[in-house]
């Protein structure tokens, strides 16, 4: 098992190389890659919606009562200004991106591959990689971040709901509170999250899709694989752009 996990890697290394190698030196596949955003769109709007709404004013709630028993509930602006912003918008959409739009490429991906039509491509000389892979990762990427911005005006306007008509925070003061600890680098390091975020849902969503085996039942397992898979490096990659944009704006 552990030489397998490595193998593994090791391919999905190799994948991702060549990925980023068609990306850069080859023309982008327009579209593909128009077609692919759309639909990666419509499949992860409504769900984004629907769960930055009760997510983000969950954690906002939970904020403000904290600053209410210390007597500041007029900064609660400022708390889900920094709660949604940094960590909750790009969290959300990607979440969505990962759970309903890597799936749904995996699923195509993963058909196209036992109805054997990713091998007709490669013998008609035609690269997957360059017409199928590329565009869809990008797309995943590209909705990542327009999903990130969406999530985090929903947050923000639920969160003044609740602030202001049940917690009793001033209303002015939450709107002119929003910018007291978060400003645009922490918005465009949100944006930079969610971009990597929905590039490694992509990649991970290709990569299943076109390795996918068994028939049918193979194309559910590499499904739920990119689920388990994208949500732990989304995570990983979570850890380690917030500890570095922290220290970077710490250090300024």
């Amino acid at each position: 098992m552990p030489f397998k996990a490595l193998s593994t890697f090791g391919d999905f290394y190799g994948f991702v190389g060549k990925v980023f190698a068609q990306m850069f030196t080859r023309r982008l596949q327009f579209r593909e890659f128009v077609s692919q955003a759309w639909f990666v769109t419509t499949v992860s709007f409504g769900p984004a919606l629907l769960v930055s709404i009760p997510f983000c004013v969950v954690i906002i709630f939970q904020v403000n009562q904290l600053l209410i028993q210390i007597g500041a509930v007029d900064l609660a602006g400022a708390g889900a200004a920094v709660a949604v912003v940094r960590e909750i918008g790009p969290i959300v959409s990607v979440l969505v991106v990962a759970g309903a739009g890597a799936t749904a490429i995996c699923a195509d991906l993963g058909s196209r591959k036992i109805r054997e039509e990713i091998d007709a491509m490669v013998t008609l000389g035609i690269d997957p990689i360059e017409r199928l892979v590329v565009p869809r990762v990008i797309a995943s990427t590209l909705v990542g971040v327009a999903l990130n911005g969406m999530v985090t005006v929903v947050g923000l306007v639920g969160g003044y709901f609740f602030s202001v008509v049940l917690q009793g925070a001033t209303p002015g003061l939450y709107l002119s509170d929003l910018t007291l600890l978060v400003g645009l680098p922490d918005f465009l390091a949100s944006e930079a999250k969610a971009a990597v975020f929905g590039l490694l849902a992509g990649l991970t969503a290709c990569y299943l899709g076109l390795n996918a085996k068994g028939g049918p039942k193979g194309v559910g397992e590499a499904v739920n694989q990119t689920v388990v898979f994208a949500f732990m490096l989304l995570f990983a990659a979570n850890s380690v752009i917030s500890a570095l944009f922290l220290q970077i704006k710490l250090g300024a």
